[in-house]
């Protein structure tokens, strides 16, 4: 499995959310590119970056920090928050994104889904983000009816190749990831590539990932236990092998 640490854009700052709730901020970190040299320094080969503004307002707010991060990581970025118009995409991964992610608008615009991937291919990533297995969007304000599952497999059948699955509920909250979810997720789009996201803590979290036996789950982000000295991306990666 690849590890990816994660940088949350908020304000111009580094920040991690509790659940994805925008009053319960914690700041690591006043210089994004700066943040991006250390997880490169600490061995992160991937890097996940989310526009938390622009997840929240629907238009992207940091391209120029996130042109700054892409310059000082050496490695692939994949960046989402906000990406709900082809101009969007187009600028952020102009800006030398490796993938971009999108979101909310894989649920509210199927027609945009499906004009992005015939237009960028496995450069894109769709974000389905799901409390109790619902699907919530708009930054995790609005919970939906509609079952992770069942977007999964409709993303799938509209050509997308990478899913990133966060389970809100345990985001941010270091107790773990939703093991069972996750395994109906990848169940559920067989022929996507699965990125995790949520929970993760410690190295015991990648080995129960790992665990699941699920081959099309290779990648991990996180955010938090990193930030707070819990683990570290070696510890981590040498979980993954």
């Amino acid at each position: 499995m690849t590890i990816l640490p994660a940088i949350d854009l908020k304000d111009g700052k580094c920040v991690r959310l509790r659940q994805g709730r925008a009053d319960d901020v914690t700041v690591y970190g006043d210089d994004p590119a700066a943040q991006a040299r250390d997880w490169a320094a600490q061995g992160g080969r991937e890097l996940h970056v989310v526009d938390l503004d622009g997840a929240f307002d629907g238009v992207p707010k940091h391209l120029d920090a996130i042109r700054a991060v892409i310059a000082a990581f050496p490695g692939p970025v994949e960046v989402g928050g906000g990406l709900r118009t082809l101009d969007a995409l187009r600028a952020v991964l102009e800006a030398g994104a490796a993938r971009a992610i999108i979101g909310s608008a894989a649920l509210d615009d199927p027609e945009f889904l499906s004009a992005a991937l015939e237009l960028y291919g496995e450069r894109i990533a769709v974000g389905i983000d799901a409390r109790n297995g619902f699907v919530q969007t708009k930054g995790w304000v609005n919970t939906t009816d509609v079952k992770a599952t069942d977007l999964a497999t409709a993303v799938a059948r509209a050509g997308a190749k990478r899913i990133i699955y966060t389970d809100t509920a345990t985001d941010g909250m270091l107790g773990g990831p939703n093991l069972t979810q996750m395994a109906a997720i990848c169940d559920a789009a067989p022929e996507c590539r699965v990125t995790a996201s949520g929970g993760v803590s410690s190295p015991y979290d990648i080995a129960n990932l790992k665990a699941l036996e699920r081959e099309n789950l290779d990648s991990a982000i996180v955010g938090k236990a990193l930030y707070d000295g819990r683990t570290t991306l070696k510890e981590l990666s040498v979980a993954a092998i």
